[in-house]
């Protein structure tokens, strides 16, 4: 009877442990179509569809040191971009999703194939309802390590001045 009770108990762990993995895969390919879409509706220029894939209190950090916006913000800086018809195209290369422990929090880091040739963004997502929407975005440019001498001689006297700026204000 023992064992039994053992191997019920076994399959019992073992089955919830899979329930749990396929609900993981589902929410990722949820999320993974959610960034997807984002992305898509940047390159298309469908401003609508882009910003209510963003929660009313998102923020998008840019890859310039100013560009840290709230939703409003950025829809503000976005908006002529989208109405000339041509905002920015980014797709994915290759992304990695992970979920706080109720499930409806999520992070991310994805690469990113831009007109500035690789990017990477990171940033997380909450499930609202049945729905993933973007709370926090951050894009960066990536700098290979043997050229990141040339790069800082490049930004120096831009980012030493705003270095002085906000240390003064500390």
């Amino acid at each position: 009877m023992k064992k039994i009770m053992l191997f019920s108990l076994s399959i019992l762990l073992f089955s919830s442990f899979i329930s749990a993995d396929q609900d993981n895969t589902k929410e990722k390919a949820n999320i993974n179509s959610t960034l997807d879409a984002w992305h898509k509706a940047a390159s298309e220029a469908n401003y609508n569809a882009y910003f209510s894939l963003m929660t009313e209190d998102a923020i998008f950090i840019g890859t310039d040191a100013t560009e840290n916006w709230n939703k409003k913000d950025f829809q503000a800086y976005a908006k002529p971009h989208f109405d000339k018809g041509k905002a920015w195209s980014f797709t994915a290369l290759e992304r990695h999703i992970y979920f706080d422990k109720t499930g409806k929090t999520a992070w991310f880091d994805e690469l990113l194939n831009t007109q500035m040739k690789i990017c990477r963004g990171s940033g997380v997502l909450v499930k609202i309802g049945k729905e993933w929407k973007i709370k926090h975005y951050v894009l960066s440019m990536t700098i290979p390590n043997d050229n990141s001498s040339e790069v800082i001689k490049i930004k120096a006297s831009i980012e030493d001045a705003m270095i002085k700026t906000l240390k003064s204000k500390q």
